[in-house]
């Protein structure tokens, strides 16, 4: 029997720990000798980073195999086959040093040395060097005290412990050291300051023990986001055309695109060591075509889509005798572990199976695109999902906008456990594509440029009103949700237009001053990204001032509940604790909750749970519902 209650109201199956469950997930996933190997989030471990090797645990709590670079972390293990046999080496949370270990005897010894500075030294995108005794990376030295205070170099560290050794310093960020099959070229990733990664980068290549290189691809406004070697020359992914596409390059700089498409075959590098591309054999390659996987025939010049059950593939691309792994998801799917035959078809997965959430109550993404102030929005909508209700006759559901972080990200037609939560209890939820996000070629990316808190407001908004204006949301009743970037968005949105009664603003940027180098507010990574977002500092610091949620409280449109972890040190909790106090007295309802323990994204199941249920309470008590079975969330005024 369905029951005809009102929306928001409705009781689920799918509960915040269910959420918290899926939101581990497997990455970094490889291949050693046709076996996947990949690492693992536990947010029922306290949010660590398992090893796992084909479905078995290599390492126990406490070690966690993550790093530091860049913040958000990069490639942090890599199996080697050493004269001694297979070793396995990795990074852990704790120490951020360069663990060694056998696999069928897992008792892990540390190779790099205990940094004077706590976390001084930091190592990632690991990589086996030219006779895998050692291991080739990235170094990030801590030179002070400052968050900016840092330098970077690709090493070769010994699997013995003995000192490591610089291969190149030839930019301030890097990545990506290969060596090519003849041992005797390296090549690379880099780039400087302002520009980040997916806005200009180069490709270089050096004689090994040379302290000069060449640069064969790239520039200020050409972005390399993926190379390995193939024979003499390179296999790189690059966009000199406004798309990433695969080109074979020349040790002379002679390029060709291997298939010329108006497709993006690759992605911003926000975490060193992904892959979007592999070679199957000479002339075919896989590929994720906007994630989703597919063969590049060079031979043909084109690029045809894989037909499999899981659709988005995740830039963890690995093959071995004509089987092609990574990570994947569908839209009632959470990401698993597969394994696809190119011959046969034939899809396995890998990943241990967990408590599968109940199909009737998930949504199934529906893909729109809206017309915007600058152009075309895409976006996913997730309708309310239960099969146990129904509202009322002529009510129109409440909607919440989610925007996803970067900004220089994208949203994917895939089960979101926490859109779920929402959507089964008769919340709908619309994820925006705004101008900016990656898929869509470099021109849509750059309709952010100095546009950074008004395009990404503007599209949000039109969404959220077409779908009022259509009869799908009622417009009384929208909300805002995002983190990270997603939060600036949403706390822009709520100082800027009246589209939203309330937002939910997670690990947020309101300050934008505080993201300049001068600022001191964030980390050496994105220290000057909103240059490119916002405009030069400090010659259009009003533009700063005028945009930044953190100087336009008085104009907020309603009520907002803020998250933030306190360990964050790429959104570090002083933003956050400045503009909850502002709210202190000024009447307009909020909540501020913070968590000991987690860093940029929650990944422990205690805070995943209490973030939600005090999200549901808030949207609730703001829009005019009563939430069953979650504590009632305390607002302040």
């Amino acid at each position: 029997m369905v029951t005809i209650a009102p929306y928001g109201t409705w009781t689920s199956p799918i509960g915040a720990a269910d959420a918290a469950a899926a939101g581990g997930g497997p990455h970094w996933v490889d291949l050693h000798r046709g076996v996947p190997w990949w690492a693992e989030g536990r947010p029922a471990e306290g949010g660590r980073v398992a090893l796992v090797r084909d479905g078995h645990d290599l390492l126990p709590p406490p070690w966690n195999v993550r790093n530091r670079v860049h913040e958000y972390g990069g490639r942090p293990w890599v199996v080697l086959d050493t004269p001694d046999g297979t070793r396995v080496a990795f990074t852990d949370w704790g120490d951020q040093r360069i663990h060694l270990f056998d696999p069928d005897d897992p008792r892990p010894r540390p190779i790099t040395a205990e940094p004077e500075r706590h976390h001084g030294l930091r190592y990632a995108d690991l990589t086996a060097g030219p006779d895998h005794t050692e291991v080739w990376c990235v170094r990030e030295t801590v030179t002070g005290d400052a968050r900016t205070d840092v330098r970077r170099d690709l090493v070769a560290v010994p699997l013995d412990g003995s000192p490591a050794r610089v291969l190149a310093a030839s930019h301030h960020f890097m990545t990506g050291p290969r060596v090519s099959p003849d041992g005797r070229r390296l090549a690379w990733i880099g780039w400087d300051h302002p520009r980040m990664p997916w806005d200009g980068s180069e490709l270089c290549v050096a004689e090994i023990g040379s302290d000069t290189h060449r640069v064969l691809a790239g520039g200020p406004d050409e972005a390399v986001c993926q190379v390995e070697w193939e024979g003499d020359d390179l296999l790189v992914l690059t966009d000199p055309d406004g798309w990433w596409n695969l080109f074979r390059i020349g040790l002379d700089g002679t390029a060709v695109n291997l298939a010329p498409c108006r497709e993006e075959l690759g992605g911003p590098m926000w975490r060193l060591g992904n892959r979007w591309f592999a070679a199957i054999d000479r002339g075919r390659y896989a590929v994720l075509r906007s994630g989703a996987p597919a063969v590049l025939d060079e031979r043909s010049g084109t690029v045809t889509d894989i037909d499999v059950d899981l659709p988005v593939w995740h830039a963890h691309l690995a093959v071995h005798d004509g089987v092609l792994v990574s990570s994947a998801a569908g839209p009632r799917t959470e990401a698993a572990v597969v394994s696809l035959d190119l011959s046969t078809g034939e899809l396995t997965e890998h990943t241990r199976p967990g408590a599968p959430l109940p199909a009737e109550y998930l949504p199934v993404p529906v893909e729109r695109v809206v017309t915007g102030p600058g152009g075309d929005v895409p976006a996913h909508i997730y309708p309310p999902t239960n099969p146990d209700f129904a509202a009322p006759d002529g009510e129109e559901p409440p909607y919440v906008v989610h925007v996803h972080g970067g900004p220089t990200g994208r949203s994917a037609p895939v089960l979101d456990a926490e859109i779920a939560y929402l959507t089964s209890r008769g919340i709908g939820v619309v994820a925006v594509d705004y101008g900016g996000s990656t898929g869509y070629g470099r021109a849509f990316r750059e309709r952010l440029r100095e546009q950074w808190g008004v395009v990404d407001v503007a599209d949000c908004a039109a969404v959220a009103r077409a779908l009022a204006e259509e009869g799908t949301a009622d417009g009384d009743r929208l909300a805002i949700r995002g983190g990270s970037a997603g939060g600036w968005t949403a706390a822009a949105s709520m100082t800027t237009v009246t589209t939203y009664r309330c937002a939910m603003i997670a690990f947020p940027i309101l300050d934008l001053r505080g993201w300049t180098g001068e600022g001191g507010e964030t980390h050496d990574f994105e220290s000057r990204y909103v240059e490119g977002l916002v405009g030069p500092w400090p010659a259009t610091a009003d533009r700063y001032a005028e945009r930044s949620p953190s100087h336009r409280v008085e104009h907020l449109a309603g009520p907002v509940l803020l998250l933030q972890g306190l360990e964050d040190e790429i959104c570090p909790p002083d933003q956050a604790d400045r503009f909850a106090a502002a709210l202190d007295g000024t009447g307009v309802p909020h909540a501020y909750l913070t968590f000991e323990g987690e860093q940029h994204g929650f990944r422990r199941a205690a805070t995943i749970v209490a973030a939600l249920e005090a999200e549901l309470s808030f949207y609730g008590q703001v829009l005019g519902f009563t939430p069953a079975d979650v504590p009632v969330l305390e607002l302040r005024r």
